[in-house]
C-alpha cells in the first residue's frame, strides 16, 4: 500500500489537480509556476487520481483554502500561495507558519537549488525546527542573505538556522562573515572587499530561490536581541520617509517601493535589486501586525510566494 501523504503533499496535489483539470492549464506551464519537475506534475496528478480528490470536480482536503489562495494568486500575480487555517496570537500564528513553512519545503524541493536564507527571521526557524531530513538533497547549497554576526545568544539562533536547514536538505552551508549591520558606510565597503565577502556575493548572484521573513516596524524580537536592528531615532527616520515594512533589512514604503536612506550603505546582506531578481522568492508571514507589511511586500514584487494566515489573506484581498 502507498504511504499516507502529508497534509502539505495533499495541498500541492489539489492545487496541481485544480490548475491542470479546472482551469486547464498545461502540465509544463504547471511545472514553471510552482518550480516543479514535468515528470513529478505528472506523478501528482495521477496520485490525485488515486486518492479520490480528482472525480468530477476537485475535492480539496479538508483544512485547505485552495480557493482563497488562489485569489491571491490572481490579486498579486503570485506563483504560489498557502493560506494557514490558524487564529490566536502572533505566536500561535508563527508556530502554525513555521509547519506550514516546513511541509512547503518538504514537498517542493527536488535539488540544484542555490537558496539565500535571512538570517533573523522566528519564523523560517519555527520552520526549520520543523521539518524531517529529506531522503535526497534538495538543494545544492544555503546562503545568508545578511550578515549573522550578532549578540552571542542570537547569533547561535541565526547560525542554528542556516545549519540545520542546509543538513536537512543536503546542502552547503554558506555564512556572511559579518555583521548585518555596522556603524558606517566605509566599514561596510571594506567589509565587502574582504575575498570571503566576494566570494558570498558572487553566491548571492547566482541564487534560485530566497527564503525570507517579512519585517515590520519596529523590528522582531530575534532581530533586536542579534544587535543588528536599527535603533529608535533611525526608525523614526524610517517612518517618516514612509517605510512600512523590510525585507532583509531592505526598506519598502506601503506601495512597495523602496525607501532610500543611509541605512542602506551600513547593511552587509543582498541588495534590493538582487533580491528581486531572484526568480523563486518565497516569503513566510501573517498576523494582523504586518498586515501592511506583507502588502507592500506583495505589491513591490518583492516575494513571489507567500505563506500566511486566513486573516491576513482575507485582509490582504479586502485591500484595493
Amino acid at each position: 500500500m502507498s504511504r499516507t501523504p502529508s497534509d502539505g503533499e495533499i495541498r500541492l496535489i489539489t492545487k496541481v489537480a485544480r490548475m491542470y483539470h479546472e482551469r486547464g492549464i498545461r502540465q509544463t506551464n504547471i511545472a514553471d509556476t510552482l518550480h516543479l519537475s514535468q515528470a513529478r506534475v505528472s506523478r501528482l496528478l495521477r496520485r490525485a487520481t488515486e486518492l479520490g480528490i480528482v472525480r468530477t470536480v476537485v475535492i480539496g482536503g479538508e483544512g485547505m483554502h485552495t480557493q482563497l489562495e488562489e485569489a491571491l494568486e490572481e490579486k498579486y500575480a503570485l506563483a504560489d500561495a498557502v493560506v494557514v487555517d490558524v487564529q490566536g496570537s502572533e505566536h500561535d500564528i508563527a508556530a502554525a507558519l513555521g509547519s506550514a513553512g516546513a511541509s512547503y519545503l518538504e514537498t517542493t524541493l527536488t535539488g540544484g537549488e542555490r537558496i539565500g536564507i535571512s538570517s533573523w527571521s522566528q519564523t523560517l526557524l519555527a520552520a526549520v525546527d520543523r521539518m524531517h531530513s529529506l531522503r535526497l538533497p534538495g538543494a545544492d547549497s544555503v546562503i545568508q542573505l545578511v550578515g549573522g554576526f550578532g549578540a552571542p545568544s542570537a547569533q547561535a539562533a541565526g547560525n542554528r538556522l542556516l545549519t540545520e536547514l542546509a543538513r536537512l536538505i543536503g546542502a552547503s552551508p554558506i555564512f556572511v562573515p559579518a555583521p548585518g549591520l555596522v556603524g558606517k558606510k566605509a566599514i561596510r565597503d571594506t567589509l565587502l572587499t574582504d575575498p570571503a565577502m566576494e566570494d558570498v556575493a558572487t553566491e548571492w548572484a547566482r541564487l534560485t530561490m530566497v527564503l525570507v521573513g517579512i519585517g515590520s516596524l519596529p523590528p522582531s524580537p530575534l532581530l533586536r536581541a542579534s544587535g543588528n536592528a536599527v535603533d529608535p531615532a533611525e526608525q523614526d527616520k524610517l517612518l517618516a520617509a514612509g517605510a512600512v515594512g523590510d525585507v532583509c533589512q531592505r526598506y519598502f514604503d506601503a506601495a512597495g517601493d523602496p525607501v532610500r536612506s543611509a541605512l542602506d550603505d551600513r547593511v552587509v546582506g543582498i541588495d534590493a535589486d538582487m533580491l528581486r531578481r531572484v526568480r523563486h522568492r518565497v516569503g513566510i508571514a501573517g498576523g494582523q501586525s504586518k498586515h501592511a507589511a506583507i502588502h507592500a511586500a506583495l505589491t513591490g514584487g518583492w516575494v513571489n510566494v507567500i505563506l500566511t494566515d486566513t486573516g491576513t489573506a482575507e485582509a490582504l484581498l479586502a485591500r484595493h
